[in-house]
């Protein structure tokens, strides 16, 4: 496991990128431009090729391991949580293509990024929940202790709150922008779910 240090990733460093379950957006709106006038609310609109809903974020795959490995006190290594880790992430059923749609944008956590608010239909919710509960089972199966404290605890995992609200990012919110913003009922028609920069499980898995 390489030994650098946590977090800080972005397209122009050798640094492995984080693991996501997400599904890609393949349309907003009828026509081009019901997206592009969302740039009246955010800065830098993000451009439609790259938009996607996140599902489940793992983090970093070495860095979510080496979480497992502290926590459990090394009862189980990270090599260990490494090998189980994919293969898991490969056995996750895929969730088929859908649509939903958006009324009003939000901003999101700390408050750097806007994101549409997406109304998805309840199979996706429940979809994500299963997720959730086959995290759980994974970690039981890696002895993690005490699975809430951990999921909220670890950096890598990055869990800040207990609810999940179905978004796409799409770009910085204005100056002092705090929101929401009613943008009028927009369709989002999404792809089914991948697993993003699956390219690390092959480059981190055996042989």
């Amino acid at each position: 496991m390489a030994n650098r240090p946590r977090g800080g990733w972005d397209s122009t460093t050798p640094v492995a990128p984080p693991i996501t379950v997400e599904v890609p957006v393949l349309g907003v709106g009828a026509e081009p431009s019901d997206y592009e006038q969302l740039a009246r609310y955010v800065f830098a609109l993000r451009r439609p090729r790259g938009l996607h809903m996140t599902l489940l974020h793992l983090g970093v795959l070495d860095d979510f391991c080496r979480d497992v490995a502290d926590w459990t006190k090394g009862n189980t290594s990270a090599e260990s949580a490494l090998l189980k880790t994919i293969a898991w992430l490969e056995a996750l059923p895929v969730l088929d293509a859908f649509s939903g749609s958006a009324e009003r944008l939000i901003v999101l956590g700390s408050g750097g990024v806007c994101g549409l608010e997406v109304d998805v239909p309840a199979s996706v919710r429940d979809y994500q929940v299963s997720l959730v509960h086959a995290l759980h089972e994974l970690l039981d199966e890696l002895l993690v202790d005490n699975i809430d404290d951990f999921i909220l605890s670890s950096p890598a995992l990055g869990f800040r709150s207990p609810h999940w609200v179905p978004h796409v990012a799409v770009g910085r919110p204005m100056r002092g922008g705090r929101g929401p913003w009613e943008i009028g009922q927009v369709g989002i028609d999404f792809g089914e779910s991948r697993i993003r920069n699956r390219h690390v499980l092959r480059d981190s898995g055996p042989g």
